[in-house]
C-alpha cells in the first residue's frame, strides 16, 4: 500500500513527472507515491527524474497500456 496516488493518464511530458513532484512535495519523508501513466516517455522520465532527485524508485510495472510507478520519498 502506498501513501497517495496519482493518476497521469492521458497527459504527456513532461506533465506527469511536473505532477508527480507536486504530489511529493506533500507526502512526509519515507512517504510513498504510486503514479499511473499513459505518456511512453514516462518509461524513462520517472528514472531519470528519481536519479536526479535523490527519491528511490521502488517499482515499476505495467497494467496493459498503463504503466504504474512507486517512488519513495527522500
Amino acid at each position: 500500500m502506498t501513501d497517495a496516488e496519482y493518476d497521469a493518464t492521458g497527459l504527456l511530458c513532461p506533465l506527469p513527472v511536473l505532477r508527480a513532484n507536486r504530489k511529493l512535495r506533500d507526502l512526509p519523508t519515507g512517504g510513498t507515491l504510486t503514479i499511473r501513466a499513459t505518456d511512453p516517455a514516462s518509461e524513462s522520465d520517472f528514472p531519470a527524474f528519481c536519479k536526479q532527485t535523490g527519491h528511490e524508485l521502488v517499482s515499476t510495472s505495467r497494467d496493459g497500456e498503463v504503466l504504474v510507478f512507486v517512488i519513495r520519498k527522500r
